[in-house]
């Protein structure tokens, strides 16, 4: 759904998209497991998430304009009915499937997290196999046709964040979940601008 969702959406729109996932997972968690949130609370959640737009819009923006003043065109992003319609059910789903992780979870914590997690997998390995197939012929090439070392370091970071996410889930909520990867942007910006590796300044109007 993501990957759709890129395809048919410009930059800003999925990110705008994107941080619609706290409240949606603060109203899951009130319908699934009952967790009221206080109206300060609310309050708190609406101005991160009115945070996080702006930091990605202001982004692209100062992007565009710096292209602008060096003289190179600026394309803009389309944005399709597809694309939303797959950026809210991508939105959704992971909200939905964090949300009912942490009730689960939390419902069999007399198991230890690991087999929690290997049973997650296999029903998730499962509905990736089926998607495969569904999109096309995976394995005309084979199945690692393509791949390089990024592609390899890149499976790496996603296993590594997946299985952490699941167990802030079982030891907290998916709510604070959410509210970590959304903090989580601060640290993207700094290493951004102060590593090596990247050649972003720093700039007060995106701080």
């Amino acid at each position: 759904l993501e990957l759709k969702s890129l395809g048919g959406l410009s930059g800003p729109m999925y990110q705008v998209l994107s941080q619609s996932k706290l409240m949606i997972t603060a109203a899951m968690m009130f319908f699934i497991k009952g967790t009221k949130q206080s109206p300060l609370q609310w309050i708190l959640l609406v101005l991160l998430m009115l945070a996080l737009c702006s930091y990605s819009i202001m982004g692209d923006l100062l992007d565009k304009h710096k292209a602008l003043q060096a003289g190179r065109e600026v394309k803009e992003g389309k944005n399709t009915t597809f694309g939303m319609i797959m950026g809210l059910l991508k939105v959704v789903v992971s909200c939905l499937a964090a949300v009912l992780s942490d009730k689960y979870m939390k419902d069999y914590k007399s198991l230890p997290i690991h087999m929690q997690l290997v049973q997650l997998r296999v029903v998730w390995t499962i509905t990736l196999v089926v998607i495969m197939f569904a999109e096309g012929d995976p394995v005309g090439n084979g199945l690692f046709y393509n791949w390089k070392g990024v592609t390899v370091a890149a499976l790496v970071s996603f296993t590594v964040k997946s299985v952490s996410t699941m167990y802030l889930v079982a030891i907290m909520d998916a709510l604070s979940k959410n509210i970590g990867e959304a903090l989580s942007v601060l640290v993207i910006y700094f290493i951004s601008v102060f590593h090596a590796a990247f050649d972003d300044e720093y700039e007060n109007e995106t701080f």
